[in-house]
């Protein structure tokens, strides 16, 4: 189990983008239109700079739903490995089935 404050970190984070993600979309489109003038664009680059940087989807990371397990993270399912092992065994993920060859 991962701690929980860097679960709640992450939560933080993914509000923060949330919140952000039009302004910082619009700051992002006039900073790269090659045909705004210089000045504009180099106003949206400061604009940009002064918004929080936990406000950057980048700044995200996958976390697993039920553990908070960094890594080793299915996308589609949004669980790690363990708990994806765990859950199939005792037959809670539908379709899926321990192999054997």
């Amino acid at each position: 189990m991962a701690k929980k404050s860097m679960v709640e970190r992450e939560k933080k984070r993914q509000k923060l983008v949330a919140q952000y993600a039009t302004k910082r979309a619009a700051l992002k489109a006039v900073a790269t239109d090659s045909t705004a003038s210089m000045e504009d664009r180099f106003k949206a680059n400061l604009k940009l700079a002064e918004l929080p940087r936990n406000s950057s989807a980048v700044r995200l990371h996958n976390r697993c739903e039920l553990t908070g397990r960094p890594k080793a993270y299915y996308r589609k399912l949004k669980l790690s490995r363990i708990m994806l092992r765990e859950l199939s065994s005792f037959g809670q993920i539908p379709g899926m089935v321990k192999s054997s060859w």
